[in-house]
Formats: C-alpha cells, sequence, structure tokens
C-alpha cells in the first residue's frame, strides 16, 4: 500500500513550466482628468452663487414697496338669451328584474 502524502514519481512526463506575462503599458492622454475642466465647472459655480446672491437679496430686485392696488374694471354686461325649449321626454319605464331562483334564505 502507498502513502497518500508522498507525491507520486513523474517518470513518465517532462516537467514543463508555463509563464505568461502581460505587459499593458499606460496609455497616453486616453483617460484621466485634467485640473483646468475641475477649474472651469468650480469658476461656473461660483459665479451663479453670486449671481443667486445679487438676485435673491434684499437690494438685488426692484421691488415694489406698495402692494396695495385699486382696479377699476368696467365691463359690459352680458346680452340676456331666452332659456333654450327643450323638447318634451317620453315616459321611461324602470326596468324589471326577474325573481333570483331559488329564492334567497330569511
Amino acid at each position: 500500500m502507498t502513502d497518500p502524502n508522498v507525491t507520486p514519481p513523474r517518470d513518465d512526463r517532462p516537467e514543463v513550466v508555463h509563464h505568461t506575462t502581460i505587459n499593458n503599458p499606460p496609455s497616453n492622454g486616453g483617460g484621466g482628468g485634467s485640473g483646468w475642466i475641475g477649474f472651469l465647472v468650480g469658476g461656473i459655480v461660483v459665479v451663479l452663487i453670486i449671481i443667486a446672491i445679487v438676485v435673491f437679496s434684499s437690494g438685488g430686485l426692484n421691488r415694489a414697496t406698495d402692494t396695495n392696488v385699486d382696479l377699476d374694471v368696467d365691463l359690459p354686461e352680458a346680452p340676456s338669451l331666452p332659456a333654450p325649449e327643450l323638447p318634451e321626454l317620453p315616459p321611461v319605464e324602470p326596468p324589471s328584474v326577474p325573481d333570483p331562483e331559488p329564492a334567497p334564505a330569511n
């Protein structure tokens, strides 16, 4: 009987070791951000904040201080029209419902 902890001899095949090396050089200009884009976006945000402060501050817009407005509007009266004559409707009998079969229990 053989010991299971011992590696069996490999005389029938030659020892072959395969190595694969993959070198991926960094691409030139193919990615990554540059500083001027962040600077541009930051500048736009700052300008928008300044505009918002000027517009929404108490002195930014020329707001009216007196909000009481008196309006007099003279509208012409609408012409009076006679009520439309409606036709007489024929009498309608209510629908009849048949009695259920079998009669319900009380």
